[in-house]
């Protein structure tokens, strides 16, 4: 049996992206500011992390203006929900994994008795 951390999603695994995919998965789409405040990061450092997790096909960017100012949302896309889906499964499965015992080490076979002559008696008048 492979152990679990083999199918970690090592992309999302990055604590700024994970965070992002976390905050994005419990809703259908949120804009930057409010996603930049809740994972307490920069903007430039989430600017970067986004750009990533879009040039990987997880996570859609979206611009609109509202009123005269631009605003950018953001959402997991279907890859991405699939992947920080997956990646959550493997991380409980590394948290609830038990290695399987080994198995016990073969017995050494026993030696043959060596052909040794028998401990006799000696008779009683001397002799073998």
């Amino acid at each position: 049996m492979k152990h679990p951390r083999k199918s970690l999603d090592t992309f999302i695994h990055a604590p700024v992206r994970f965070s992002i995919a976390a905050a994005l998965a419990s809703v259908d789409e949120a804009d930057f500011k409010t996603l930049r405040d809740s994972i307490e990061v920069t903007d430039s450092a989430l600017s970067k992390q986004i750009a990533l997790l879009e040039t990987a096909g997880y996570v859609k960017v979206r611009k609109a203006f509202v009123g005269k100012r631009a605003r950018t949302w953001l959402s997991l896309t279907a890859k991405g929900r699939t992947a920080f889906t997956r990646h959550l499964a493997a991380l409980r499965d590394i948290a609830e994994w038990e290695p399987e015992p080994p198995e016990p080490p073969e017995a050494p076979e026993a030696p043959e008795p060596a052909n040794e002559p028998e401990n006799r008696r000696p008779s009683e008048n001397g002799g073998p």
